[in-house]
Order: structure tokens, then C-alpha cells, then sequence
């Protein structure tokens, strides 16, 4: 089973382009961008808090709805599912 995660703005420049993994069956969507963000240490710590919970800046969307990030952790990822995880946004 794989999924494209994709970061956008700051969190693009620390992970890169998108990002095709592979993931086992009952992969929660936390578990997922804690395995990814696990590989760089400045990007773990740009979306993650000391707790190891979601900074509460952090936008987070499930095939293009948005996940709330206090149920990420109950919430599956599946097989063809697109991630995206967005820092603050501003305007301008």
C-alpha cells in the first residue's frame, strides 16, 4: 500500500518534493508524518512539539479535507490516500 505525502512552504525546503511511501494496513495519519518527519530532526521539530504532539500551527488535509490535529492519531491512512501538511499560512 502507498501514499503521496506532500509538504508545502518551510516544510517543502526541510522534507523536499513530494513523497511516495510505502505503509502497513492500520497506519495512523500521525504515525505516518511522525515516520517521515522522523528523518530530519529540524523538520520533527518544526511540526512537532516537545510532547511529540502536532504544533497547533500545523494544517494538516486528508484527500483534500482538512484532519483535525487532536485525531490524528485515530485517523488511518489508506492505500492511495493524499497527505498534505501545510506550516501557518499568511496573507499578504
Amino acid at each position: 500500500m502507498t501514499v503521496k505525502v506532500r509538504f508545502f512552504a518551510r516544510f517543502r525546503e526541510l522534507f523536499g518534493g513530494d513523497i511516495i511511501t510505502g505503509i502497513s494496513p492500520g497506519t495512523s495519519f500521525m504515525g505516518l508524518i511522525k515516520e517521515i518527519a522522523g528523518k530530519n530532526r529540524e523538520g520533527y521539530d518544526a511540526i512537532f512539539d516537545e510532547n511529540g504532539a502536532f504544533r497547533e500551527f500545523v494544517i494538516l488535509m486528508k484527500n483534500g479535507k482538512r484532519i483535525d490535529c487532536t485525531s490524528a492519531t485515530e485517523i488511518s491512512v489508506a492505500d492511495g490516500d493524499e497527505i498534505a501538511v501545510f506550516p501557518p499560512v499568511a496573507g499578504g
